[in-house]
């Protein structure tokens, strides 16, 4: 299911892609080609259609992006992170090993000498 909604979301991509790039900010581009009034399509209807088709196509590259999160492929969760459950398992082998101090504990205070 993951797959064919991820499908579904490049197609309705490209397609909005396409529309996009048919359509002229000046109100040219594919409605330019209709200048005659004896058309099927007269320039408005044209707009109309690529503004919709616009929304339309918009809309469902949002709406099956929300939906695919429901679909998304999950693997097992761990409740530690992987570098704690290393360090878990080392220290599990021998307990008698300590991890070797390397200048970033907190080094005992020395009690300070009574001057005379």
């Amino acid at each position: 299911m993951y797959v064919f909604i991820s499908v579904l979301i490049l197609i309705a991509a490209i397609l909005l892609i396409l529309i996009v790039l048919i359509q002229n900010s000046k109100g040219g581009g594919l409605a330019s080609g209709f200048s005659s009034s004896n058309q099927i399509m007269g320039v408005r209807k044209t707009t109309d259609f690529l503004e919709k088709a616009t929304w339309g196509l918009a809309g469902t590259v949002i709406v099956l992006s929300i939906v695919i999160t429901a679909f998304i492929p999950r693997t097992t969760t761990t409740n530690q992170s992987e570098i704690r459950q290393q360090i878990n398992d080392a220290t599990m082998v021998d307990p008698n090993i300590i991890a070797p101090n390397f200048g970033t504990a907190q080094q005992p205070v020395a009690p300070e000498e009574p001057t005379e």
